[in-house]
């Protein structure tokens, strides 16, 4: 029998800040603080660098944006797929433990 996610560990991934969440997945974070966003101004740039690889990643609230390959998303569970490179089913399983989100069924 196939289990998922409960779709309140989902939402609560969904919601979160993008930028504490690319904190928690990055080796390196950098921020610039060079960056003033036209748009909003809760807007901050980051240079990550991941175990895939580096980037440079616009957060604002739940939202993000990577730069350099022009795609963005919004969530965590779109920013762990772009950052490092999983597949739905992990960067859901790996954000639970980072989050420390209880009461997860795991698929």
């Amino acid at each position: 029998m196939r289990r998922s996610f409960s779709p309140t560990v989902l939402a609560r991934l969904r919601e979160l800040p993008s930028d504490e969440v690319l904190a928690r997945l990055a080796i390196d974070l950098k921020p610039d603080v060079t960056f003033k966003s036209a748009k909003n101004a809760g807007s901050r740039r980051w240079h990550a660098h991941t175990v895939s690889g580096d980037f440079e990643i616009l957060t604002t609230g739940p939202k993000w944006y990577d730069t350099r390959a022009r795609k963005g998303g919004g969530g965590a569970i779109d920013l762990a797929m772009h950052v490092l490179g999983l597949s739905f089913v992990d960067a859901v399983k790996s954000l639970n433990k980072l989050a420390g989100v209880c009461g997860s069924d795991h698929p």
